[in-house]
């Protein structure tokens, strides 16, 4: 039987990168194709529309539905200020008025004789996309958005959270595998996406967040610290929209894991460029890789291709795996067995395993497809 070939996570000092930057509903495209962008320009915008809020105006004046009209002294699509009069009744010789006030800043959209509602819709947000990377616009999606390319060095995660955040590299730890304290996480990592070794801790987190910097990278996370920075649990379907400072990337899987050697290398040459990084993380269809983006990064050995040739002898006993979907996503593990005849899992599907040591000695059963090669080892143990 041919060897099973599951590749890793792409990382790659020269890689042509193309992100499509899309609004969620119709705007205006404020670039043209061809045009050079920096990370933080916007290339697009549109608005949100606010929220609709409705008042029973005639109910609330005492009036007939149908006369509402008459008090009313705004028109539909009229603008109006939160507090502004807009219907006004007078009895007793002009001795008693009834006035009734706009209770949000927006637009008039309904005026109902029949029911004696006036519907308010709020101010609009406005929207905008930025680049999020330096390139050329390729394309230009009408009223939708543009396709941005650029070339540079590219590094994916296994895990992260946060959003999108520019900023310097800076490389703290010594080597891959070192554990980092707080206390290496000082002043001048503002503004910087810091690489901290082997573990992120949820007190790394917390510094990193007290001293501005924007962005940590490390080998691995402790569940329990990751639930302390975030201030809640989290599922591991889809991430990047936390409402966090610091957005985190971890390279290789859960637990204290050094930096795979290849990657720890490439991020020691990117120490002072500017990159940009997601944590946007999903597993499920349509598969989101956390990322690092560098452009212009011209460092010439492309470790891609090198962990290509690597990995061509595809999966065999003694093979270091990461499981790459539930329950066991994240976990580091040793082949200890490849099963030809298919067999059935849980989701009662029937396919193709593996048997799997992890890293505190459980032996697992997982599918082939939910796990990857890690590039430069072939043993958990080295």
């Amino acid at each position: 039987m041919a060897h099973a070939y599951t590749p890793g996570l792409k990382v790659s000092a020269s890689e042509t990168v193309r992100k499509e930057r899309r609004l969620p509903l119709p705007g205006e495209v404020l670039v043209q194709e061809g045009d050079l962008v920096e990370p933080r320009q916007v290339v697009a915008r549109t608005e949100i529309p606010g929220d609709p809020q409705s008042v029973n105006i005639a109910n609330l004046m005492g009036l007939e539905p149908e006369d509402i009209e008459e008090a009313m002294l705004v028109q539909e699509g009229d603008e109006v200020e939160k507090g502004q009069i807009i219907a006004r009744t007078v009895a007793f010789f002009g001795l008693l008025k009834n006035e009734q006030r706009a209770p949000l800043t927006g637009t008039v959209e309904m005026i109902s004789s029949v029911s004696g509602q006036v519907v308010f819709r709020a101010e609009p947000t406005p929207l905008e996309v930025e680049a999020y990377i330096s390139g050329r616009v390729r394309e230009v999606i009408p009223e939708e958005g543009v396709v941005i390319e650029t070339s540079g060095a590219f590094i994916q995660g296994i895990f992260g959270v946060g959003g999108e955040r520019l900023g310097e590299i800076r490389v703290l730890a010594d080597s891959a595998d070192q554990h980092l304290t707080a206390d290496a996480v000082t002043e001048d990592c503002r503004d910087r996406i810091v690489v901290v070794g082997s573990l992120a801790t949820s007190d790394i987190l917390h510094r990193a967040a007290e001293v501005g910097a924007v962005g940590v990278v490390a080998g691995g996370v402790i569940d329990e610290d990751l639930v302390d920075y975030l201030g809640y649990d989290i599922g591991v379907a889809i991430t990047g929209q936390e409402e966090i400072p610091v957005t985190l990337i971890v390279t290789e899987g859960f637990g204290p894991v050094p930096i795979a050697d290849k990657t720890f290398r490439l991020f020691c040459e990117l120490e002072g460029r500017l990159a940009s990084m997601s944590g946007a993380t999903q597993i499920r269809a349509g598969v989101m890789r956390p990322e690092i983006i560098c452009p212009e990064a011209d460092l010439g050995e492309d470790i891609t291709d090198v962990a290509q040739e690597e990995l061509a002898g595809g999966l065999v006993v003694g093979t270091s795996i990461r499981i790459i979907r539930e329950p066991y996503f994240g976990y580091l593990a040793e082949v200890t067995e490849l099963p030809s005849p298919l067999e059935r899992v849980e989701s009662e599907a029937t396919v193709r395993v593996l048997r799997a040591r992890l890293l505190d000695g459980t032996e697992v059963v997982v599918p082939r497809a939910n796990v990857e090669i890690i590039e430069g080892r072939t043993s958990l143990a080295k």
